[in-house]
């Protein structure tokens, strides 16, 4: 998120970026199996990026709103491994993979951002990892919110919340419901 990334980050992809492409919601931005030839900075709006299993259903990976880096995974891959749906109204700044690549090698304060920024990422997703390993939900709210500041959203962002812990909105709620 925009956020947790360093300014220098910022700055450099946004001086990467090559233009601006606008996708309404549903719009696919690329598919799994898709040549990699960019990363996307989320300007407005949100981004899915979607795995298909074999028996249908839908993982996502990534939720991806205002200052997210979409599909740095990819960089050094030569197809995409998912797919990026818009889920909403979005717009990205379309970074050219060559002008990262080049960043990287001809910049060092860019790389050194690009390396902070991908070893919190791995945090995250190890912090995810442990959240989503717990068995009851009451463990699982009280490690997503260990991991996030020690406190949950205004009510309007508890869905949001239950879907990252693996439940259902309804069963956060009841678990909220106690905790009064």
């Amino acid at each position: 998120m925009i956020a947790i990334m360093s300014q220098a980050m910022i700055d450099g992809l946004l001086k990467l970026a090559q233009r601006t492409q606008e996708l309404a919601a549903g719009d696919i931005l690329f598919r799994a199996g898709d040549p990699v030839r960019s990363l996307f900075l989320v300007v407005e709006g949100g981004l899915r990026l979607v795995r298909s299993l074999p028996h249908g259903t839908q993982l996502i990976l990534q939720r991806a709103g205002p200052g997210a880096i979409l599909a740095e995974a990819s960089l050094f891959a030569d197809r995409y491994h998912c797919e990026a749906i818009a889920a909403d109204r979005s717009i990205v700044r379309v970074v050219p993979r060559r002008r990262v690549e080049a960043a990287l090698g001809d910049d060092p304060d860019f790389a050194r951002a690009w390396a902070r920024y991908l070893a919190r990422e791995v945090q995250q997703a190890r912090g995810q990892a442990e959240v989503l390993a717990l068995k009851t939900v009451t463990e699982r709210i009280d490690a997503w919110m260990a991991l996030n500041g020690g406190a949950l959203p205004p009510k309007g962002g508890w869905r949001r919340i239950a879907s990252e812990i693996g439940v259902s909105p309804e069963a956060l709620y009841r678990e909220l419901a106690k905790r009064r």
